[in-house]
């Protein structure tokens, strides 16, 4: 395979990586949707769409051992194809927590949820919004862009944080909550995990760009 040729396969395969992280976005907007909707049809849906999350994810594999099994790529396209195989084990990660949501509110059923915690929605939107700008950092190279990604996840922690203190709080003043808050705590959870995942993306945009894990310093931000 020419150099042209090599270069195709590998936007090919970046391609591929973002239509993964579109289907992931989708799947995570759904199953907020209809959590708050207590729409049981769109929750089941998500569950089954999962699977071509998990499938995308192997393709994507496929594609990436064979280019390295048989192009010899240099150390930097090397490093491209070791990138796309780690992010996309965590897209298809967040498209698990999607479903997890989406199982939740199998669970409640159509029993009303009650008005959501603020703060659940916004971790929701936060972490949407990171995952957007982790990928297109990985597209830009944005060394800048993925810094920044990685410095948000401290307001999802303390949203996070708030968060599970609020329904503990409630679950302890009132019984009768105490389903309806372990129901909103895995919500929570997972949208948590969401963050910390588009998080990871951005620490391998840094390495993919720089060879070189996120600086110390940026820890104490």
């Amino acid at each position: 395979m020419v150099r042209a040729d090599f270069d195709r396969s590998l936007k090919d395969l970046l391609d591929n990586l973002m239509a993964l992280g579109k289907m992931v976005e989708a799947a995570i907007i759904k199953s907020m949707a209809a959590l708050h909707a207590r729409d049981l049809q769109a929750s089941f849906e998500v569950i089954d769409e999962d699977k071509q999350v998990n499938e995308k994810r192997f393709q994507l594999e496929e594609q990436c051992i064979d280019l390295i099994a048989t192009q010899q790529p240099l150390a930097i396209d090397l490093r491209i194809l070791l990138a796309v195989l780690h992010i996309a084990v965590e897209l298809e990660r967040m498209g698990d927590y999607a479903e997890g949501i989406g199982k939740v509110s199998l669970i409640v059923g159509e029993e009303p949820l009650s008005e959501m915690p603020p703060e659940m929605q916004e971790m929701a939107d936060r972490g949407l919004d990171m995952l957007r700008r982790s990928l297109r950092a990985l597209v830009d190279r944005d060394t800048d862009a993925a810094s920044q990604v990685w410095k948000d996840d401290d307001a999802v922690d303390v949203l996070y944080n708030r968060l599970v203190k609020e329904l503990l709080l409630d679950m302890a003043r009132t019984p009768s909550w105490i389903e309806r808050g372990t129901h909103l705590l895995w919500v929570a959870h997972d949208l948590e995990r969401i963050a910390d995942r588009a998080t990871n993306i951005a620490e391998r945009v840094m390495f993919l760009v720089t060879g070189k894990q996120m600086p110390q310093q940026w820890h104490a931000d």
